[in-house]
């Protein structure tokens, strides 16, 4: 079996939010060359989730609204103009980043800040995961409620609703190049996408003309079992060197990446490895032991292929996007590395 260390409990509610607004586009337009940390070459502009942002001058206030995106602006070198972070139980910081990060106020803890403590912090810039953290039936300032006070919001990429069941790996590179024109970085966000698409590049390259597994990779709440079929989480399985046995064009995934499925259905389909995500170990432990009492004569519980994931990793916009590719890939493919 291979697992990775997993972090403290997400509140339910929060990840199926995140899962149902998960995976969009964005685009980057130079209006000038934004380059080396330098503050010069405004206005630019991007594209994100269908509008244009266009900046001024290099955003001073920061808030990064989930620990993803937080180390993210940490890892480009601007944690200097952080004035808030956000959704902190969500998970903990990389050591190196939590450091950096530790004199940023906390904003929020399980859920996005409301609108008062976000406005509170005077920010000129946030960064969210998905739109879900602008919904205003929730008590959280709008996007259009930002823009009117004059802050610039960026959604991670595979947060844009409309890329839900079409998001892939690579959008965490969009969110780079986009994060590195708006905040005046590109040099450093080139320097981390070279590295990031390196390291991703490394383990296509190790799987590729190998025998692909085929994989189930299956959402385990209480007693109820969804499969995935498109998206971000099957981009990795195909990165990964497997075959996902529930495929996109498929009338259970026509409205959403992923869909409930009775225990027949997945065992009809009799995947030889089968992947999950957890957000604790302890949740790991049980999510085996539910799939070997209801799957006993499944190719994946006879070999014990299981291949557990962080929850946080399986984020929109996170680097743990190309971590998951790698703990697939050497669950599927041990050999290889």
């Amino acid at each position: 079996m291979n697992t990775t260390p997993l972090l403290r409990t997400v509140p339910v509610a929060a990840l199926t939010l995140l899962a149902a607004t998960a995976c969009g586009g964005a685009g980057v337009q130079n209006d000038a060359a934004a380059k080396g940390g330098s503050a010069e070459g405004y206005p630019v502009t991007v594209e994100n989730c269908g509008r244009e942002i266009t900046v001024e001058s290099a955003p001073e206030r920061i808030v990064g609204l989930s620990p993803a995106q937080t180390e993210l602006l940490v890892r480009l070198g601007v944690a200097d103009r952080l004035v808030g972070q956000a959704q902190t139980a969500m998970h903990e910081l990389p050591e190196d980043v939590a450091a950096d990060a530790s004199d940023v106020p906390e904003l929020s803890t399980d859920s996005p800040p409301a609108r008062e403590q976000l406005l509170d912090v005077q920010p000129d810039a946030v960064v969210a995961p998905t739109e879900y953290e602008f919904t205003a039936e929730q008590g959280f300032a709008t996007i259009d409620q930002l823009t009117d006070a004059g802050v610039t919001t960026y959604v991670a990429a595979g947060g844009c609703p409309e890329r839900r069941s079409t998001g892939e790996v690579t959008d965490l590179f969009t969110d780079l190049e986009a994060l590195g024109t708006i905040f005046g970085v590109q040099a450093a966000a080139d320097e981390l996408v070279a590295e990031t698409r390196g390291d991703l590049e490394a383990v296509e390259k190790a799987v590729e003309d190998r025998p692909r597994p085929t994989v189930a990779q299956l959402f385990v709440e209480g007693k109820t079992l969804s499969a995935i079929g498109a998206g971000v989480e099957s981009d990795m399985i195909e990165r990964a060197g497997g075959d996902n046995v529930f495929k996109p064009d498929e009338d259970l995934f026509a409205q959403f990446f992923s869909a409930v499925v009775s225990p027949e259905e997945v065992a009809a389909r009799n995947p030889d490895a089968i992947v999950f995500a957890v957000r604790e170990e302890s949740e790991a432990a049980r999510v085996e032991a539910y799939l070997r009492k209801t799957f006993p004569n499944v190719t994946a519980v006879k070999e014990d292929r299981f291949i557990a994931l962080r929850t946080p990793d399986t984020f929109p916009g996170t680097l743990g996007n190309v971590a998951a590719v790698r703990t697939i890939a050497e669950g599927l493919h041990p050999d290889a590395f």
